[in-house]
């Protein structure tokens, strides 16, 4: 692309570029934070329902108290009868959803069997030495409503799904930074509102809209960030713009253990990024989306602005990027360009494309896999780690630092050992890891945390990668479909997360073993994919089919650049 010899006059990621990447990727913690929020938001606690009338004596097993709050801490449903005194000589058997009228006899510990029961019509007791508020206790969404807090995660899904499909739309249309400002303000506004919210339902709604403007923030800085940066920095600014999601798990394993009161949590995570808002308003459109739009004095200016700011005297003139000197196979890049887009006219291309052979099938179906299990495994492991026993915020917080190191691992063994290379083993390690749950013991939380950390690092590093490797794996003419349709694949296992995370409620290891089980097939069959590093991007279906089958013999410079600038078209393409 001719526009990419702005980074060769004016730095790969000089001051402008450093400061604008590291201004828009804070805010991006902001989406890390939205994303994982729920995991305090509705916690529940403890619970039992509450005996009619005033209790003066509980007993349970061998001990004795005057109120349920002191027994509920050691209170285990199913352990054993829960045996309270009302002041009117009433005994009632409770249990968490309903209290159970018993014959007055001496008050012990027996199973009693002339029983009248009584449904628990929201009067409960929470445990709230741990969980201090949370909207499952402010609303009772618990026994026949429980349904409802496991229904949030999921509609927020939703709502991100829908965001990256809205917003990047948008944004090819009017700009990256409106969008940017958009929904960065639409962020704090709406994520102070959900601490406000006056029931369950307006509390759905709005993280449903805060869902959908954070995707969009989210897919948006990607394209953002990519093209203010050149070829040489370009993956490792792109994959570290996960790292700031990264962080903003943590910042909500620390909020939450910090603070135990759901709304004060909603708004502190909510105000944390708002120092973006001051100077978001300052940031300039990109130079490929003002030469796209014919903006020319607009890009000029900012390339005179850049180079200033780089210390640089700028020489390149726009013009220079509309009449490119530089040629391939003999004929100028523009009028090949335009052949390009003359024989993609002449066919309308469908996903049915991407199955056009058995070889591209099962290209297609193997890269759709990976989609998925990066995105369901990330959420399962972020999501279901305060259910691994120990403590559940240090559980999040680690969850959140292991993924700095792997995109760091991530990007300096993509460009060396290739991408299937890396990929495939890493499925596979977050495979064996996680299966190697189910021999632990019971007893060693330790161990169990560790496996799964491991497990999460490794999926983190095949989920970064995944956006480059799929880009390389096709053709010009369908990778606008193959990207799209991945990321279609990504929001469905987003989407599925939060239910797989709550078949802990069967087995506590149960969802890291199904991750482990899909990580470790779609691992051996990602060995079966081509390697594409130093390989420059196939422009026909032909092209793309003989990958793996016979070398394909270029300038390995060119190779190394068509594979860099495939990320830049990528970034762009996954907004579809």
């Amino acid at each position: 692309m001719t526009v990419e010899r702005i980074f060769d006059e004016i730095g790969h990621f000089k001051r402008f570029q450093a400061c604008l990447y590291f201004a828009a990727v804070f805010q991006a913690v902001a989406c890390g934070i939205h994303y994982l929020a729920s995991v305090f938001l509705v916690q529940t606690p403890n619970f039992v329902c509450g005996g009619p009338g005033n209790i003066t004596e509980v007993l349970y097993g061998n001990l004795t108290a005057s109120s349920l709050e002191d027994i509920l801490p050691i209170f285990k449903a199913g352990t054993g009868p829960l045996v309270v005194t009302t002041a009117e000589g009433e005994q009632w058997e409770l249990s968490r959803c309903s209290a159970m009228r018993i014959n007055p006899q001496p008050f012990r510990n027996n199973l009693y069997t002339n029983k009248t029961v009584k449904t628990c019509d929201g009067n409960f007791v929470y445990d709230l030495t741990e969980v201090h508020q949370s909207i499952v206790t402010d609303w009772d969404l618990v026994c026949e409503k429980d349904w409802l807090a496991k229904l949030c995660q999921p509609t927020f899904m939703m709502g991100v799904l829908i965001g990256a499909l809205v917003f990047g739309d948008i944004a090819d249309r009017i700009g990256r930074v409106r969008i940017m400002m958009f929904t960065s303000l639409c962020q704090f506004v709406l994520g102070v509102s959900v601490a406000f919210s006056g029931n369950y339902y307006i509390f759905v709604v709005l993280r449903f809209l805060l869902a959908m403007v954070s995707s969009g923030y989210l897919v948006v800085v990607f394209v953002y960030v990519t093209e203010f940066t050149g070829i040489k920095v370009r993956t490792w600014t792109s994959m570290h713009v996960h790292a700031a999601f990264a962080v903003g798990i943590m910042v909500v394993a620390l909020t939450g253990y910090l603070v135990r009161v759901w709304w004060i949590y909603q708004i502190i995570l909510s105000t944390c990024t708002s120092p973006f808002l001051i100077f978001c308003w300052k940031f300039p459109e990109t130079p490929f989306y003002l030469m796209a739009k014919g903006r020319y004095k607009d890009a000029q200016t900012l390339l005179d602005t850049m180079a200033r700011f780089n210390g640089l005297e700028c020489k390149l003139k726009v013009q220079e990027l509309l009449e490119p000197k530089d040629r391939e196979n003999g004929k100028p890049l523009l009028e090949t360009e335009e052949e390009e887009r003359q024989a993609q006219s002449e066919k309308k291309l469908s996903i049915l494309d991407l199955f056009g052979s058995w070889r591209m099938a099962g290209r297609t179906c193997t890269v759709w896999s990976i989609w998925f299990i990066g995105s369901l495994g990330y959420y399962v492991f972020s999501l279901g780690s305060v259910n691994l026993g120990g403590n559940q915020y240090m559980n999040l917080f680690l969850a959140g630092a292991v993924e700095v190191p792997s995109y760091l691992v991530g990007c300096f063994a993509m460009d060396r050992i290739g991408r299937k290379k890396t990929c495939a083993p890493a499925l596979l390690l977050a495979g064996v890891a996680c299966m190697l749950i189910i021999v632990v013991p019971a007893d060693i939380d330790a161990l169990a945390i560790a496996l799964c950390m491991i497990g999460k690092f490794a999926i983190a590093i095949a989920f970064g990668l995944i956006y480059l490797y799929t880009c390389e794996l096709y053709p010009t003419i369908i990778r606008s479909l193959a990207v799209g349709s991945g990321s279609m694949m990504c929001r469905v296992g987003s989407v599925v997360a939060p239910f797989c995370v709550y078949l802990a409620d069967y087995w506590i290891y149960l969802p890291q073993l199904i991750v482990g089980i899909l990580a470790f097939i779609i691992g051996v069959l990602t060995l079966l994919l081509p390697e594409t590093l130093g390989r420059p991007l196939t422009t026909t279906l032909e092209e793309a089919e003989a990958l793996g089958r016979e070398s394909i013999k270029n300038n390995s410079t060119l190779g190394n650049k068509d594979a860099e600038d495939g990320l830049e078209m990528n970034q762009h393409e996954a907004k579809a």
